[in-house]
């Protein structure tokens, strides 16, 4: 079996693991957020393609990306091109009801960035679900190779230019180091911290916590 299928099988196509994880994600965010359908939601990196295949459709939602958002959108949704960690005064005073982010805040960029996402996240609404990969999950979920996170850069940067299963290969040295160096897995002392006074659910997978999601009711 080719390695991109292999992915495809493992978490990425229909009926894999990830799809049934990413299902329950949103039966649990739906039992958290029972009024989302006539909420506004801002998505803080998430994309329009994610949201149409969605079992879950908010009111209004306005997602906000560093790449552009192609296409036409739906009228429920609109796209906005800014940096999460640095947002404009015009989506600061958006009134929203509700953040939204998945699998965004590790890949900002050092703790200072990550602060700055939380920070964002509580300015913007009064509610918010920021979901993260878990940092002591045995097998790092970019990569699926098993303790990725905790092996020196020069290692990463390697398993970054060959490792079969990776979501995407470095052409070379230096961009399987910035590959590398581009997520950094959050710890459940690093999301409390990051999120006071909100709740910390793990999900699960055989067991073991495999994401981190900080959810704080509207």
């Amino acid at each position: 079996m080719e390695p991109h299928a292999l992915r495809r099988r493992l978490v990425e196509g229909p009926g894999s693991a990830g799809e049934r994880c990413r299902a329950r994600r949103w039966e649990r965010f739906a039992a958290a957020f029972p009024a989302a359908a006539a909420m506004s939601v801002i998505d803080l990196g998430g994309t329009v393609q994610s949201w149409l295949r969605a079992p879950v459709r908010p009111a209004s939602l306005h997602i906000v990306n560093l790449a552009p958002q192609d296409g036409d959108l739906p009228s429920w949704i609109r796209a906005d091109q800014a940096d999460a960690c640095d947002l404009p005064p015009r989506i600061l005073g958006g009134g929203y009801d509700l953040v939204f982010s998945n699998s965004v805040i590790e890949h900002v960029g050092g703790y200072a960035q990550r602060q700055r996402f939380a920070d964002a996240v509580h300015k913007v609404a009064a509610g918010h679900w920021v979901q993260t990969p878990y940092r002591y999950f045995p097998v790092e979920p970019h990569w699926l190779f098993p303790g990725f996170q905790f092996l020196p850069l020069a290692a990463r940067a390697e398993i970054s230019r060959r490792w079969p299963l990776a979501h995407r290969l470095g052409a070379t040295r230096e961009e399987g180091v910035r590959r590398a160096l581009a997520v950094e897995l959050l710890s459940r002392s690093e999301m409390e911290f990051l999120f006071p006074g909100s709740a910390i659910w793990a999900e699960r997978f055989m067991g073991l916590p495999k994401s981190l999601i900080a959810v704080k009711p509207v």
